[in-house]
């Protein structure tokens, strides 16, 4: 059977009929009675046999039509997936880091959906250890990140920029200039994210290479939840500027560091799964975001 076949079969057998499947179709009746004919022949048993004025699937028909409406979900599918990509309309599934979640993630989707308003989305958090098994898994399909899992299959695309900075409250530090030389954090309770990933691992690197120790008095692996410590008044921190931003109240400040640590923002994406028109509109849409004052 080809797909004809299936799509005539799968048309009989929910409508009950060869008028009600042509209409179903569009399509007249003798071409369905053709069709059907054809198929029973090339599988060498009936399908269907006449009673009460309509059609009755055999046995062997019920058996057959698990499998005939999986394929047929699956072309309807397809078919639904390319009258979106047509319209410009359809599912985007975008994973980020939380960091880039808070503010910059959902800024842009705002801006995405005023212009396509039929898209929709399905968005993640994960951190950079689960990236790519998520990718992996199909969970989704493209992930935007700071820094590329070594040897993995992926491409990358340059989003922008952001940096590391000093978050802090104002009474904590109330003539903080307005760069801040990591020396000036010691003596400090310090809320330490040297286990969160690749931005803690760079932040351990410029410490070690200026020769600064400074009093730990707790570790965290969740940007957020250092900002959210520092509001507590439990110490000072370094995060993101993306988290910054975005857990910014009054009471609290932030300072870029001397020198200034930067770190790239890449979208990610499986190399045998390019991301297609609609998901590229998007990552221009976040380049803009991110690139914003």
């Amino acid at each position: 059977m080809n797909l004809r076949h299936i799509e005539i079969f799968h048309a009989v057998y929910v409508n009950g009929s060869v008028s009600a499947a042509a209409r179903a179709l569009n399509v007249s009746q003798p071409s369905v009675s053709k069709m059907l004919r054809h198929a029973e022949s090339l599988l060498g048993f009936p399908l269907f046999h006449r009673a009460n004025g309509g059609l009755v699937p055999t046995e062997d028909a019920h058996s057959l039509f698990g499998e005939v409406r999986e394929i047929q979900d699956r072309v309807q599918a397809l078919r639904e997936a390319g009258r979106n990509i047509r319209r410009g309309t359809g599912m985007l599934r975008i994973l980020a880091l939380p960091s880039l979640a808070l503010e910059a993630i959902p800024t842009a989707v705002s801006q995405f959906l005023r212009a396509h308003a039929d898209v929709k989305f399905d968005l993640q958090t994960v951190h950079h250890d689960d990236l790519l098994r998520k990718l992996h898994e199909r969970e989704t399909d493209i992930a935007i990140a700071y820094q590329l899992p070594p040897s993995a299959p992926l491409n990358q695309r340059w989003l922008g920029e952001g940096e590391l900075v000093a978050l802090y409250r104002e009474q904590d530090l109330p003539d903080a200039p307005p760069s801040l030389e990591l020396g000036r954090l010691r003596g400090h309770r310090f809320i330490s994210l040297a286990a969160s990933g690749p931005l803690g691992q760079l932040f351990t690197q410029e410490l070690e290479r200026a020769g600064v120790e400074l009093d730990d008095v707790v570790s965290v692996r969740t940007f957020y939840m250092a900002a959210a410590l520092v509001r507590q008044g439990v110490g000072i921190t370094v995060v993101d500027s993306f988290t910054a931003q975005a857990c910014l109240v009054p009471g609290l400040s932030m300072r870029p560091l001397r020198p200034h640590i930067t770190f790239d923002v890449h979208a990610m994406h499986l190399i045998n799964r390019p991301p297609g028109a609609l998901a590229d509109d998007f990552l221009k849409t976040l380049k803009r975001v991110l690139d914003a004052p």
